[in-house]
């Protein structure tokens, strides 16, 4: 599957706010937006226009894009399901988005970041209601239970991600028993479950056209 294999921190430049793309290296002073919020390339201190509507709600898909992880066609794909559920769309793309395992891996605070995180569930280190799950893009469900592989407790990584998870946003819809190494959905995300600092109706308008 394509993934994006560039600089993070560039992205979080490009959309002059944090992504959160590099885990705990984002609190520090050695984050990209903390030492040149400028836009990457040799025309980045130049001073812009101000952004067109069109702009604007392009920053806002390419923004909650890369928070993600995802690619265009896939983000697409996401886009178009959500428009077809019942509810209202911008919502239904966020807990799609919410309830893959990688984010959810990232929610629980088993990773960082969720770039860590799907490279952690791609080496098999999670199993899903007791089953080895190793694609990112599973869709979990309410009731499901994530754990940590029993040879896996003790990677650096984890236990990193375990010891500095109070640093990020704690959601309500997940529960984490640190000890076991397990955590499990409790609920569909509301809106103002979910932290992530996007404007989804800008995203909605942006694919109607």
């Amino acid at each position: 599957m394509a993934v994006y294999r560039g600089p993070v921190c560039r992205l979080c430049r490009r959309e002059h706010e944090k992504l959160f793309l590099k885990g705990d290296r984002c609190f520090t002073e050695k984050c990209a937006i903390e030492r040149r919020n400028v836009v990457p390339g040799q025309h980045g201190m130049l001073r812009r226009r101000q952004a067109s509507e069109y702009g604007t709600q392009l920053r806002e898909k390419q923004k909650t894009k890369r928070s993600y992880g995802v690619l265009e066609k896939q983000f697409r794909g996401y886009f178009e399901e959500a428009a077809h559920a019942k509810g209202v769309t911008g919502e239904n793309l966020l807990q799609l988005l919410e309830m893959r395992l990688d984010n959810v891996v990232y929610r629980m605070g088993f990773a960082p970041n969720r770039n860590l995180s799907r490279q952690l569930v791609r080496h098999g280190h999670f199993r899903v209601n007791g089953r080895k799950a190793s694609i990112p893009s599973i869709r979990l469900k309410v009731g499901d239970v994530v754990e940590v592989m029993d040879n896996s407790r003790s990677l650096a990584a984890i236990q990193a991600a375990l010891a500095g998870a109070s640093r990020r946003s704690e959601v309500e819809w997940v529960s984490v028993d640190k000890v076991k190494f397990a955590g499990r959905v409790l609920a569909q995300p509301a809106r103002t479950q979910i932290p992530t600092p996007v404007n989804e109706q800008l995203i909605v308008e942006l694919y109607s056209k």
